[in-house]
């Protein structure tokens, strides 16, 4: 804070906002000189009385003296209030994002993923796994396969903020929405469609065929059906970032929202229980500041069950199958934190039942902490000594990020 004072001295005395960015940055340096513990920091208060309005103030102070310049490529809107307001992150800017904004393609992926003609068995559609009244979700530790008598290796993460993300699947393998999409129809374990299965779908219900050589001229003849299908659910995936918890009314204005509790349970998150240091503001999940340019990966050393007086490690081997390199031995991506209070089971491998569980692994220092072996363990061994008021703060917080999902019922075209 004190850089940025020097920094912009200059230009601290030219209108009115400068005079409000000087009074923010001079309150932010002094609250932190007059509160230095770590632990004990209201990092809340900090954020909606001081940083945010700071941010606010600052964004128009650039704008008024046409001093912008966005290092981001885009990722990072700068006409955002600031950066936890909902256009902050701008979602066209992550891969394959620029679909988003097709409102026929967004419409047309809302249909097909109810539709369970997309699988060999017509039977199982993208909501069988990704249930828009679980969170997008399916309460399972792993999905079920298509013929219902077995489950694929991983636990279905939710959909939700899904396209904020620079890699798919646990293990990041996927580079963009689509190409997962296009995974998951092809799987035989999963969707078991594909070109064949879709082109019959399409002969069947012609007016998806209507509607898609309506978004994409007989022109493009190098996009296979199986690619513009991906592409239409790809764009309604993006459209599954609600924003509307009650943490996020809170940071809008409406400071009755949250509970004593709740808000400790903030601070304990961002400080002494150490979750923000891998799942990042303001999406809460791997999404790395200050550039938002790269989704990241940790080894946690996740174990097979959720009792840590017994514990044994997962086998699963993760990113290293598809880099195989030592770092990567036991690697998986950080997903958001918004909305865990409604997705359980949790991890990757669905073995934890409960947040409660959740939180005392990551308490305990994770499979080195419990005394495993795992030499590239990337979360910290050392305990957190959280107490069971200070465990139950923290879930009351992850409550207050989840949403309210609305009506997501299948739209129906017009062949008219």
């Amino acid at each position: 804070m004190e850089a940025i004072q020097k920094t912009i001295s200059p230009f601290l005395s030219s209108n009115i906002t400068a005079d409000s960015v000087s009074t923010y940055l001079s309150g932010c340096i002094s609250y932190l000189q007059q509160h230095p513990d770590f632990d004990s920091f209201n990092r809340l208060h900090f954020l909606t009385q001081l940083a945010l309005p700071l941010q606010r103030h600052f964004g128009k102070l650039v704008t008024d003296l046409q001093l912008d310049l966005n290092t981001t490529d885009g990722v990072l809107n700068y006409k955002a209030a600031d950066i936890f307001s909902p256009d902050a992150l701008n979602l066209q800017a992550f891969p394959g994002g620029k679909n988003y904004s097709n409102t026929a393609l967004v419409q047309l992926g809302k249909q097909l993923f109810f539709e369970p003609g997309l699988s060999g068995n017509n039977k199982v559609s993208c909501v069988t796994c990704h249930d828009p009244a679980k969170h997008f979700t399916d309460g399972l530790p792993k999905s079920l396969t298509i013929d219902g008598h077995s489950h694929v290796a991983r636990n279905a993460a939710s959909l939700l903020y899904a396209g904020y993300q620079y890699g798919q699947f646990w293990d990041g393998r996927a580079k963009s929405v689509e190409e997962q999409v296009k995974t998951v129809l092809n799987n035989e374990q999963e969707m078991n469609g594909g070109e064949i299965v879709i082109s019959a779908l399409l002969a069947r219900k012609t007016y998806y065929k209507i509607v898609l050589d309506s978004i994409f001229p007989a022109s493009i003849d190098s996009i296979n059906i199986t690619e513009k299908v991906a592409m239409a659910l790809a764009a309604y995936v993006r459209t599954l970032n609600f924003r509307n918890g009650r943490f996020d009314q809170y940071l809008q204005g409406n400071a009755t929202v949250l509970t004593t509790h709740e808000i400790d349970g903030f601070n304990l998150f961002m400080g002494k229980a150490q979750c923000g240091t891998c799942h990042f503001a303001p999406l809460f999940n791997g999404l790395t500041p200050p550039l938002y340019n790269l989704s990241e990966l940790e080894v946690l050393g996740t174990t097979s069950t959720d009792n840590l007086l017994k514990p044994e490690l997962d086998s699963d081997a993760g990113r290293i199958r598809i880099f195989p390199i030592s770092y990567y031995d036991k690697a998986f991506k950080t997903p958001t934190v918004r909305n865990t209070s409604a997705t359980g089971p949790y991890m990757h491998n669905g073995a934890f039942k409960t947040l409660e569980a959740v939180i005392e692994f990551y308490n305990k220092g994770g499979a080195v902490g419990m005394g495993l072996s795992l030499p590239n363990q990337t979360l910290s061994a050392r305990p957190l000594n959280l107490s069971k008021e200070e465990v139950s703060d923290i879930i009351s917080f992850l409550h207050t990020l989840e949403d309210k999902i609305p009506n997501q019922g299948p739209v129906t075209f017009s062949t008219k």
